[in-house]
């Protein structure tokens, strides 16, 4: 254990539910077990890498070789993508996604909470001031056990209306991604990103036989994962959240990307992300705070 992390401990740390851990080269990882769940997370990036409650098989997908290195983005669990998602809308040269997944943030707050879960707050500590010259910094807060919720924070500090995008790139353990059910966003528009770009209509619920890559508009009802060979349904409650991303890559980018663990990783898994993007992104006035929340539950078939 480094000095930070033994002052992390120390300031943040409660006995027999929350400790933080070098995993190597300085990089600093939170382990929650409580009466409720386990998980970790990446204090870089406040990045949820596992989250599982007792009992149940693992919800949140990681990469079996995902790499921990400061400064690289990790395959699976949840990302933060903040400023924006995707593309830069003018600089291509600027990160992909934003930059808030791969910078540090501080931990500002914990707590062991009366029902037996867990809070974890962090503040973004390294704002790229060439991409994101605005006084607008990102807050998040989790709150882990039986349900897992997260809130991403964003105020707008300074005077003049910017534009925020954002999501949470939330990678979810499935059985096997071709037997799943996606519900909830039937009838919403979408933007198909697979092959040239098409604006299409969903029709029933999302099934997936090859590379998946869709942003779905004006949509905030709950999302549901229907698992049969898990025996369960992920229910994904949001708050503040227009957009929701489907995402798989299917055979050939997973065996392109390398990251998966295997030529078959795409099968174990599938993100459904909340998000305000493309159209749905938010205008944020002076003074103005916005919240994008979610909460994943897990239910029995």
């Amino acid at each position: 254990m480094n000095a930070k992390g033994f002052a992390l401990n120390d300031d943040f740390g409660i006995s027999g539910q929350l400790a933080f851990r070098d995993a190597g080269d300085g990089f600093i990882v939170i382990d929650i077990n409580n009466s409720h769940c386990t998980a970790s997370i990446a204090v870089q990036g406040a990045h949820l890498m596992t989250w599982g409650p007792k009992g149940e098989q693992p919800v949140i997908w990681m990469s079996p070789v995902a790499k921990l290195a400061a400064g690289k983005s990790i395959r699976g669990g949840v990302p933060i993508c903040w400023p924006w998602f995707g593309a830069h809308a003018t600089e291509s040269s600027f990160s992909g996604h934003g930059f808030a997944r791969t910078v540090a943030w501080d931990v500002i707050a914990t707590a062991a909470l009366d029902d037996g879960s867990t809070s974890v707050t962090f503040r973004i500590a390294d704002i790229n001031k060439e991409q994101w010259p605005h006084q607008a910094p990102a807050e998040m807060r989790m709150i882990v056990g039986s349900t897992l919720e997260m809130e991403l924070s964003t105020e707008n500090q300074g005077d003049e209306t910017i534009t925020v995008g954002d999501a949470l790139h939330t990678y979810f353990c499935v059985s096997d991604a071709s037997k799943i059910a996606i519900q909830g966003l039937d009838g919403c528009d979408y933007l198909d990103k697979v092959g040239a770009p098409a604006r299409r209509t969903q029709q029933g619920d999302i099934t997936i036989s090859s590379e998946v890559d869709r942003i779905y508009f004006d949509q905030g009802q709950d999302v549901v994962i229907e698992d049969p060979g898990l025996e369960r349904t992920i229910r994904i409650e949001k708050r503040n959240s227009h957009s929701t991303i489907v995402w798989n890559p299917w055979i050939d980018k997973c065996a392109g990307m390398g990251d998966f663990g295997s030529d078959d990783g795409y099968l174990g898994m599938v993100c459904v992300e909340s998000a305000n993007a493309a159209e749905d992104v938010v205008q944020l006035a002076s003074g103005d705070k916005h919240s994008l929340w979610v909460r994943y539950s897990v239910e029995s078939l």
